[in-house]
């Protein structure tokens, strides 16, 4: 009878002892997952912390005029008119550095925040070429005419480019380069979560973009 309860006292033991074993195991095996799924995860983010860039080329011909008076106060006052043809073939980009990609992961929720997305970068390089520069009595073009040209000019640009459908095809690109972030969260059954929104889907991702 007693070799019989130490029979089963031994068999609970080992019973005891296997359930611990496998649930350190099991532990050990959770805890290298989510190790070996966060480096995979930071590695993705990585691969897209780059420079998303859009280029286009812009030609168009503008003309400047600037009208000076001189004279005096009891005599007839005269106006001079300098004027100007100009070309621009103008070189637009715009840049998405997504090394400015801000992000949290939290292995223990499974979930990744983002918790800032760059701002595009437009940058106009006007490339002016002048022509028919016509100076006027007592008023001729110096170097702050060329810079004003230029200044409005480039605000012209601006505003052309921020309404044409140029901005939505480097958010495009932008979009394409977030969604692999997505994509292996996603797989891996992780969260992704952006300004405390949760991101279900690619297309969702689109509406996150600035």
């Amino acid at each position: 009878m007693k070799s019989i309860k130490h029979y089963i006292f031994g068999a609970l033991l080992m019973l005891l002892a296997v359930v611990i074993f496998r649930s350190c195991y099991d532990d050990h095996s959770e805890k290298q997952r989510l190790e070996a799924e966060t480096a995979l995860i930071t590695q993705q983010i990585s691969n897209v912390s780059k420079l998303v860039v859009t280029e286009m080329t812009y030609a168009k011909v503008y003309t400047y005029e600037n009208t000076k008076s001189y004279g005096w106060e009891y005599f007839v006052r005269q106006e001079s008119t300098k004027s100007a043809l100009i070309i621009s073939n103008a070189k637009a980009q715009i840049a998405y550095d997504l090394k400015e990609l801000k992000y949290e992961i939290d292995p223990d929720q499974k979930t990744i925040y983002l918790t800032y997305l760059p701002e595009p970068e437009l940058k106009i390089d006007p490339n002016l070429t002048f022509y028919k520069m016509d100076n006027g009595f007592l008023n001729s073009f110096n170097a702050s005419d060329i810079n004003t040209i230029k200044k409005q000019i480039t605000t012209d640009l601006r505003k052309q480019i921020n309404a044409s459908p140029v901005m939505d095809n480097a958010q495009n690109r932008l979009l394409s380069e977030l969604s692999g972030i997505y994509l292996v969260t996603n797989s891996m059954g992780w969260t992704l979560i952006y300004n405390d929104t949760e991101v279900n889907s690619t297309k969702e991702m689109g509406s996150l973009l600035p």
